[in-house]
């Protein structure tokens, strides 16, 4: 939500957990809290639809995973879960393990823009695993168009307007099929294990296969959402960790402890309590995906409130994590609250939902926490990381939650206990 925490805390108290708003000239749901959540997400007469997604990203990200239903997201869910067991993200350990050490060796300068940084590492790692690709020139115009055209689905002026963000947005997204589509039949042919190259190939009992568009658009959306929701949460986790320290020296503790200067394994990162707990009280505090929207296919009700047919509603996972009851002073930097004796986040079933939850749940969660586990190891065993004196950071929330100054952090080489 584009008005921050302390705007649904207020929205709440005024006028409770069902409310009529209004946004880009549309009028909406607001449907606040866990139970709420819990209602339109277990969808028991299936009402609530995907296409509410659509008012924002629909046009830049059409026929992606999270805006298809029912029996058709079934499908290509199934298909696509292949992608993400705990088999294969072992074996996409080794590229993100290489990668994320390459980006912590090249820092080279004292200061570190870590949202620029964080952006680029991911998707390098991101273009590796799911299409084989290494860095270059190529990834650099994917990295634009994929943020142009996430900062267009928020755009007030919403047709082509050259210089404004909408068609950017469009020249972004186009750029992207050209890219896709022109590389199909290579990838087609060449047996790869990347996820690209499996969509081309994949086939169901029947023999039936993807279209040529709906590879394209799966690969679209799944990059996108593989390194800018992870962007948005490392650097929230970055954030808190120069706030707090001593999380920092914990962190660097127990990876010193449980890996070394050695390869990075599942197990290993595992173990990495410490660090499961700061990211996961990250999410908690800031959201990557702070609004989940469903459209109503016919007339239902949330909470015994009427709601017509062919409304938009939102869901709001942000407000969830500072629910009144659930949390233990929810305004305050507390990484223990997720540790065994505590468990604050089963409070209730939605209390905790960075990453939404029932059948859209993010089919790719236990990846991007790989990621952003690994890049984050490799960083702080090389940096002690610092903001200047006085400093505030500032988010940019009219689409992805993104730092309005790429968010700039002191970085100080720490001393390598394996280097003689």
């Amino acid at each position: 939500m584009a008005l921050g925490i302390e705007f649904l805390e207020s929205r709440l108290e005024k006028y409770g957990e069902i409310s009529w708003m209004r946004g880009l000239g549309v009028p909406f749901v607001l449907a606040l809290g866990p139970d709420a959540a819990q209602e339109v997400f277990a969808n028991n007469d299936r009402v609530f639809s995907q296409k509410g997604q659509e008012l924002f990203l629909g046009r830049f990200f059409k026929r992606g995973l999270m805006f298809l239903d029912f029996e058709e997201h079934h499908f290509h869910r199934r298909i696509m879960q292949e992608a993400f067991t705990r088999r294969r993200l072992g074996g996409y350990l080794s590229s993100v393990d290489t990668i994320g050490r390459r980006a912590a060796a090249s820092v080279r300068a004292d200061e570190l823009l870590v949202y620029p940084y964080l952006k680029r590492t991911l998707l390098d790692i991101a273009a590796a695993v799911f299409m084989g690709d290494e860095s270059g020139p190529q990834i650099d115009l994917m990295n634009r168009a994929f943020s142009d055209c996430l900062r267009a689905a928020t755009a007030m002026i919403r047709f082509p307007v050259p210089g404004l963000r909408w068609s950017a947005g469009v020249r972004g997204r186009r750029a992207l099929e050209d890219y896709f589509h022109t590389n199909i039949d290579v990838r087609r042919r060449s047996g790869g294990d990347n996820l690209f190259a499996a969509l081309c190939r994949v086939h169901d009992g029947n023999g039936n296969r993807f279209a040529d568009d709906d590879v394209v658009n799966h690969m679209i959306f799944l990059m996108s959402a593989a390194t800018d929701t992870s962007a948005t949460t490392a650097t929230a986790v970055l954030h808190q960790l120069a706030l707090h320290p001593v999380w920092q020296d914990r962190i660097r503790a127990e990876a010193l402890a449980e890996i070394g200067d050695g390869s990075i394994d599942l197990d290993a990162l595992d173990r990495l309590q410490s660090l499961g707990m700061v990211i996961n009280e990250s999410m908690r505090l800031f959201a990557p995906v702070p609004a989940i929207f469903r459209k109503t296919l016919a007339a239902t009700s949330i909470h015994g409130y009427f709601v017509p047919a062919d409304t938009i509603v939102v869901v709001a996972p942000w407000l969830n994590h500072y629910w009144p009851g659930l949390w233990t002073d929810p305004h305050v930097f507390d990484p223990e609250r997720f540790s065994d004796a505590r468990r604050e986040d089963r409070s209730h079933r939605l209390a905790f939902m960075p990453f939404g939850s029932g059948a859209h749940k993010c089919i790719g969660m236990h990846f991007a926490i790989v990621m952003v586990k690994v890049v984050i190891v490799h960083l702080l065993r090389c940096y002690r990381i610092e903001m200047r004196s006085g400093y505030t950071l500032e988010w940019d929330m009219t689409a992805m939650p993104t730092p309005t100054d790429g968010f700039p952090v002191l970085v100080r080489r720490v001393e390598d206990p394996h280097r003689n």
